[in-house]
């Protein structure tokens, strides 16, 4: 992959946004997957905002016996921690910086940009976000983990050292097991980053308890201009 623009759709909760949340699709999904979760937010309070969903691209995926798929990198074994995909994850997170600096070109500031991300998009979230060397407004990850911990402390940005991070879990994940949202949590945490830990009793799926959630933390860091 190299860093040309994603395809992708867009939705906008209002006419003229001045606020953007990119939001990244988990494996073997595409950004239609998450269209229906705008109209369920309650978006009240915030800014207009316009919702980017990008489509990764098709690549075999190793846990999948190599069956292609839309990925944003490969899959190598049931253990996340090990024998991860790093070219595939830097490649990614090449075309996700495309994204956001594609919205800063469109008028809207760094600060009023969210990264958000489920499962391995959530992943990529963070990956991508926490690295980033301009402030955002937030980062969102709901089922997913921060892959290739061991480089993090070195690679992340003094921009977003105090960006709020949402994440959410299931405790019945058997996908993304529920202890690697738990260690991902306290890695951050332990960075002094100001985290919003959210868990529910459910699989690897988004309730309408976390949908709330997530309108309450769009709530607070995009707030409606006045």
């Amino acid at each position: 992959m190299n860093p040309k623009m994603l395809p992708r759709f867009e939705l906008e909760s209002a006419p003229g946004p001045t606020a953007s949340v990119i939001m990244l699709h988990g494996l073997g999904a595409t950004g239609h997957d998450f269209a229906g979760l705008v109209p369920e937010l309650d978006l009240r309070g915030c800014r207009a905002i316009r919702f980017v969903f990008p489509h990764a691209p098709s690549i075999p995926v190793t846990v999948n016996a190599g069956y292609v798929m839309p990925a944003w990198y490969d899959i190598r074994g049931t253990n996340l921690a090990v024998q991860q995909d790093a070219d595939g994850i830097q490649a990614s997170a090449l075309a996700i910086t495309a994204l956001v600096e594609n919205e800063i070109k469109r008028g809207i500031a760094a600060e009023n940009i969210v990264l958000a991300g489920f499962s391995q998009g959530a992943a990529m979230a963070l990956h991508t976000g926490l690295r980033l060397p301009y402030g955002l407004a937030g980062v969102i990850a709901l089922s997913g983990y921060l892959p290739l911990t061991e480089r993090f402390a070195a690679e992340r940005s003094e921009a977003n050292a105090h960006t709020p991070i949402f994440i959410a879990h299931g405790m019945q994940d058997d996908v993304v097991i529920p202890q690697r949202g738990e260690a991902t949590r306290d890695t951050l945490q332990a960075l002094g980053y100001p985290v919003f830990w959210h868990s529910y009793d459910t699989e690897h799926n988004v309730t309408q308890e976390e949908v709330n959630d997530i309108a309450e933390f769009l709530q607070g860091v995009l707030p409606e201009i006045r």
